[in-house]
């Protein structure tokens, strides 16, 4: 039973965000013949969400010519299609996980530092995947075949890993595709090694509070202070999000914060000060808690750049060069990053308080 302590830390406060809501689903043909397709649509039927069921498998948008009334109708359109054989061939995601999951691919959230922006091609319409079923199947064959934690003397008792949050936010889906409640319980009964992972800006964790996990699924908050929310529209409020983490951890799942981006504007050190005693003080006397922390700072290439400065032209986001570096990939591609001295400062801060303030946390990474 929880204290009176307990109780008044997983209370929400604030404005509440309502689960989000298409103006109109686009079923494809191939789509609607998978069970778990034919389940969603029934979902979104219940809502009375406008269900347009195309003759084939092409998605014909026709979205405005106009790119701010195009991005609008992209972001209140949900497409259910098929996981091409592609899509179901596992990609590595160094530093989180062993491998890629994609269960959708697209947000409905409004964040001014989108990293889909340039990594999605086209409007940005949220699709997700109908063949459930398949994309499951293929995932044992690449048990322990990893290399971030399978291989990892540090991170080798999560097993291989599988991220599900690389090109979406499944939790703010969930409500219409029921796809994450699938693969949790999908991946609690597998008896293996193995780890599903997912990481959220949203807070509605009620329906995967009674899933029989066994603990093979953690959940991270994805948080930043509350002067940088004006960034993360139609999100929760970071507020319920670690609330939400609460209940998650009290339900016996390995629970982790994802403090991403890290955006060193003015005033951050108090701004991050105080976010991370607003965690400490949501997941004090969890019993067994099992905590991770991931750093993140925030950075950006050209294209992306450009992709977000159309989406959002108003932006007080912060993205000149001012303490910024160009770092290249292996890959030949170029990022810009904060500079060595703004990310040692940064570094040297988190680590200092997450050790304060979240004890019992290991830091996974930073970056």
């Amino acid at each position: 039973m929880e204290t009176q302590h307990e109780l008044t830390s997983t209370k929400p406060t604030g404005a509440r965000t309502r689960a989000w809501r298409p103006h109109r689903v686009l079923a494809t043909r191939s789509a609607r013949t998978f069970a778990h397709g034919q389940a969603i649509l029934a979902r979104v039927a219940e809502q009375g969400i406008e269900i347009v069921e195309l003759t084939g498998d092409r998605l014909n948008l026709g979205f405005s010519d106009d790119p701010r009334r195009a991005y609008a109708e992209a972001k209140s359109t949900l497409a259910l299609v098929v996981a091409p054989p592609s899509k179901r061939r596992l990609q590595p995601i160094a530093p989180s996980a062993d491998w890629r999951i994609d269960l959708a691919e697209g947000c409905p959230a409004h964040c001014s530092y989108c990293y889909l922006a340039g990594s999605l091609k086209g409007p940005p319409i949220t699709r997700v995947y109908a063949n459930l079923e398949e994309i499951l199947g293929a995932v044992p064959e690449y048990l322990g075949q990893g290399r971030i934690t399978s291989r990892s003397t540090a991170r080798r008792a999560e097993g291989t890993t599988f991220e599900a949050s690389c090109y979406t936010d499944p939790l703010a889906l969930e409500p219409l595709t029921g796809s994450l409640s699938a693969a949790i319980t999908w991946f609690g009964r597998w008896n293996a090694d193995a780890q599903l992972r997912f990481t959220s800006k949203f807070a509605d964790v009620e329906p995967l509070l009674g899933l029989q996990h066994n603990g093979r699924t953690r959940m991270r908050a994805s948080i930043n202070p509350r002067a940088y929310a004006r960034f993360e529209g139609g999100t929760a409020p970071v507020r319920d999000r670690l609330a939400a983490l609460r209940k998650m951890a009290l339900a016996g799942y390995p629970v982790g914060l994802t403090v991403a981006p890290i955006i060193a504007a003015e005033g951050w050190e108090q701004a991050y000060g105080e976010l991370l005693a607003e965690a400490g003080e949501a997941l004090a006397e969890v019993p067994a808690l099992d905590l991770t922390v991931e750093l993140i700072t925030h950075r950006y290439n050209s294209g992306s750049k450009a992709v977000l400065d159309s989406w959002y032209p108003s932006s007080a986001l912060d993205m000149t060069d001012a303490n910024r570096v160009t770092k290249r990939t292996k890959f030949g591609a170029e990022k810009q990053v904060y500079d060595a001295t703004t990310m040692r400062a940064l570094r040297r801060f988190f680590e200092k308080r997450i050790a304060q303030t979240l004890p019992s946390a290991r830091v996974l990474y930073w970056t």
